[in-house]
């Protein structure tokens, strides 16, 4: 038996449109995704991405996109994102586009040579968001005008933080009681 391996892409979509995050369906982007391939690479890209492709994980808040595509056909995906400039959904037309955040590829530079480590799970794509969404809060932190904003982002994020352990707590509380 043989284990495909594959590459992980996180990205996010910006648009000045805020209807476009929300209405944005794994299934249209999947779809927007290879359209661009296929018009980038030609029939040998849309062929070598169509299989394993899968949009992961969309947050239609944040516009954060998580692609799964194949280890040895990852790159001709990432080359085709920066060509999507619009999403088309329900006839309406936004336009848009993707902000690569991280690939799963590490680079490490020593000397004149350059050594590439390609973890490509979905942990560390899961690791580097969080680091992300701590510098994007610490920004947003530093970008208040006044006091009762920083205080306002601050008390919803201590409620989402208590809400996940009061969570947490309940389903260690049902655990134990089976």
């Amino acid at each position: 038996m043989v284990r495909f391996k594959h590459r992980y892409l996180l990205c996010e979509l910006v648009s000045d449109d805020p209807r476009c995050r929300l209405s944005l369906d794994d299934r249209v982007l999947s779809s927007l995704v290879r359209d661009t391939i296929a018009r980038v690479h030609g029939t040998f890209g849309a062929a070598a991405c169509s299989i394993g492709f899968a949009v992961r994980y969309l947050n239609a808040y944040t516009g954060i996109v998580l692609l799964r595509c194949r280890k040895e056909f990852y790159q001709l995906a990432w080359s085709a994102l920066p060509f999507i400039t619009y999403l088309e959904n329900k006839g309406h037309r936004y336009p848009c586009f993707f902000n690569t955040l991280h690939v799963g590829v590490k680079t490490f530079h020593k000397l004149l040579t350059t050594i590439t480590h390609m973890p490509g799970t979905i942990r560390t794509c899961q690791k580097f968001l969080i680091q992300y969404n701590r510098r994007q809060l610490l920004i947003l932190l530093q970008n208040c005008t006044d006091e009762g904003e920083r205080e306002a982002i601050q008390k919803s994020v201590t409620r989402s933080c208590l809400l996940e352990e009061e969570e947490e707590s309940s389903e260690e509380a049902a655990e134990a009681m089976e």
